[in-house]
């Protein structure tokens, strides 16, 4: 039997790369439009490209973190990329202070732009695992560390408490949370979905958690 994974839909994913990517790996993708769908499925995912305020206006206006909340305490699996990822966390500072979903301690904030590294980071990068921190029984159990991946970004994660960060990134003196972790939830700056064969191997290690 196929696993169902469920994608948020909230006017501002990447639906179809995303889609086609759990395809590719005998999953069956769900687009997720209202929060009762999310009960559906097996594996949640929070895709997201664009402002943090924008993406947290339009998941509080379709009603969604509520949803999100029961379904994490299910234990299932939850994974959010990119602004998925950054808006797991309590607050952003894009344009205005804004509220997250606050799954992962910690606020969003600019890139320096004291580097000759351009903002927007649009960029190849590899990852690194803290040393506090182990990558078994995550998303990244089968990745190899210094493994670089596609990332599109001008803000970037900072969680509170160190046992979140999952792994690391550099930008230019900055090392930053590329992933971070709590429990059964995910999350990673840059795009699996858009990484080739190594990012097709983080979104089938998902599947098998």
């Amino acid at each position: 039997m196929k696993i169902n994974v469920g994608i948020i839909d909230y006017k501002m994913g990447n639906l179809l790369s995303l889609s086609r990517a759990f395809m590719h790996l005998n999953a069956n993708p769900v687009i997720i439009e209202k929060p009762d769908d999310i009960k559906l499925v097996d594996i949640l995912v929070l895709p997201g490209v664009g402002a943090f305020p924008d993406g947290m206006k339009m998941i509080n206006e379709n009603h969604f973190p509520g949803a999100i909340n029961d379904f994490i305490k299910t234990g299932k699996n939850f994974m959010g990329i990119c602004l998925g990822m950054q808006m797991m966390l309590s607050k952003g500072y894009e344009h205005k202070e804004t509220s997250g979903l606050g799954l992962i301690e910690g606020s969003v904030r600019p890139l320096p732009n004291d580097t000759e590294l351009k903002v927007p980071n649009i960029n190849w990068h590899d990852i690194s695992k803290p040393e506090i921190v182990s990558w078994d029984h995550s998303i990244l159990k089968n990745t190899k560390e210094g493994s670089n991946f596609y990332f599109v970004h001008s803000f970037y994660t900072e969680p509170e408490f160190k046992e979140n960060i999952l792994a690391e990134t550099h930008f230019g003196s900055l090392k930053f949370a590329s992933a971070v972790k709590k429990d059964n939830v995910f999350g990673t700056q840059f795009h699996p979905e858009k990484s080739g064969n190594k990012g097709l191997r983080i979104l089938e290690t998902l599947l098998t958690l």
